[in-house]
């Protein structure tokens, strides 16, 4: 299996839909999250950038599908999607992304495999069951990192861990799940690993 040094991470554009993406071929691989669950920071550890995809004390600043190349090679490719779940948006344009969103889940061909970024305190809310369900329809692979884990001791996140992927029994076909940290930089060659497999997969 290939492995991608995803320090050469570039950004290659922002996309308001689908329809404004980059043309669909090659692979890419998506990071999806509720606001403040750590999707940014989680993707800035896993590249060793620090500001590659934007974080910001004010969850939603990620409103645009962001897509960023590995180094020249754009037919390999991260993306990081709005995050969802904000408090001071209008709950007509929450709708919008999420349709968006969702659409983007269906119709993307070269999408390999789905990062999903859960507060390991807060997991499984509404919306990650409902992407989860999405996910499921389209069998497409999911791989949930439960972030901040340093936030807990080491025994309370594992037994966070293990919580989560009991409630997931019935998916674990297509769901694999792990900790994270991104302060401590605990579990990035586990989800490198995760992106590789995705990435060298058939196109």
């Amino acid at each position: 299996m290939a492995q991608f040094n995803y320090q050469t991470a570039r950004f290659m554009t922002s996309a308001p839909t689908l329809a404004h993406c980059p043309p669909d071929e090659g692979a890419e691989v998506a990071f999806a999250g509720r606001s403040n669950a750590g999707k940014s920071s989680a993707i800035n550890t896993l590249t060793r950038q620090k500001a590659l995809a934007r974080t910001s004390r004010t969850p939603g600043r990620t409103q645009l599908i962001n897509l960023f190349s590995l180094g020249d090679d754009t037919t390999r490719r991260l993306v990081d999607l709005p995050g969802y779940g904000y408090a001071k948006v209008p709950e007509e344009v929450k709708r919008e992304w999420q349709r968006h969103l969702a659409e983007y889940l269906r119709a993307r061909q070269s999408l390999k495999g789905v990062v999903l970024v859960m507060d390991v305190r807060h997991p499984l809310t509404e919306f990650d069951q409902t992407l989860l369900g999405w996910a499921d329809e389209q069998e497409m692979p999911v791989h949930i990192l439960l972030t901040k884990s340093d936030k807990l001791k080491s025994g309370a996140a594992k037994s966070a861990l293990q919580q989560v992927r009991t409630r997931l029994r019935e998916w674990e076909d297509l769901v694999s799940i792990q900790l994270f940290s991104s302060l401590k930089r605990e579990g990035v060659d586990e989800a490198s690993r995760r992106l590789d497999g995705w990435l060298d997969g058939p196109e």
